[in-house]
């Protein structure tokens, strides 16, 4: 993503310092830029820890929050461009709380991808162009969710990028397969949920493909009267704000 755009046109060379640069080879259609680095693969990883800095969200203003803040203590594989921040609440003491009570944890992997931010500005969600996320779900995870749900134990999923997994890999009969995939599920009401019983979220932006997601599965006169109390008793929204237990 840059800004200003027109400083990053089609043959531009973008200079970071003097150990990392990448050329403009092309221009997306919303605006963003395609680079390509003048080193490999696992060089850039390395250039853009030492430079990098990550990416808290505009409307957290002045923010002193390090990398390892604004972070899932459970994070494994780098890939995402915001953290899945329903999973920020959580810390190891909780787990183990969690553990304590009977509680199994089972972990996805989703790249959070920079379109989820995106308002839907269609007049028909049909016409929606849903960002793509990649997502990988692993065969034990997949047999001991299977089982947990075919015991009647409740499936808990937390965070939208976890729902995105498990709906996306569910069939019809409500039994998950493991994959390692892209995702392009837009969930609205009128969607008929397959594996998800509960599902512990934060409160979201208006006009988000993710407060559709939460009305879809609780219902949108529910979901809105739930936002009016939030805002009436000065809730906080998004990124490091407060999060709902819907179920």
């Amino acid at each position: 993503m840059a800004k200003p755009g027109k400083k990053f046109q089609m043959g531009r060379t973008v200079v970071f310092d003097d150990q990392l640069q990448a050329d403009v080879v092309g221009l997306e259609e919303d605006g963003c830029r395609l680079l390509q680095f003048h080193c490999s693969p696992s060089e850039l990883q390395l250039q853009l820890d030492r430079i990098g800095q990550a990416p808290i969200p505009p409307y957290i203003k002045h923010s002193t929050a390090t990398r390892e803040q604004y972070q899932t203590v459970y994070a494994r594989d780098p890939g995402s461009s915001a953290a899945p921040t329903a999973g920020l609440h959580f810390t190891p003491e909780v787990f183990k709380a969690l553990e304590t009570r009977g509680v199994r944890v089972e972990k996805v992997t989703l790249h959070v991808g920079r379109g989820t931010f995106q308002d839907v500005k269609v007049d028909h969600l049909e016409a929606h162009i849903m960002h793509s996320e990649h997502f990988e779900l692993s065969a034990g995870v997949a047999s001991r969710l299977n089982e947990a749900k075919q015991a009647g134990r409740r499936v808990i999923a937390v965070g939208t990028t976890s729902v995105r997994v498990l709906e996306s890999s569910s069939n019809q009969a409500g039994l998950l397969t493991p994959q390692v995939s892209d995702t392009e599920i837009f969930i609205y009401p009128g969607y008929q949920w397959k594996f998800v019983d509960a599902l512990l979220t934060n409160f979201h932006l208006p006009k988000s493909t993710l407060i559709m997601l939460v009305s879809s599965f609780a219902g949108q006169s529910f979901v809105m009267d739930a936002y009016s109390e939030a805002i009436r008793e000065k809730y906080r929204f998004f990124s490091f704000g407060d999060c709902m237990l819907i179920q």
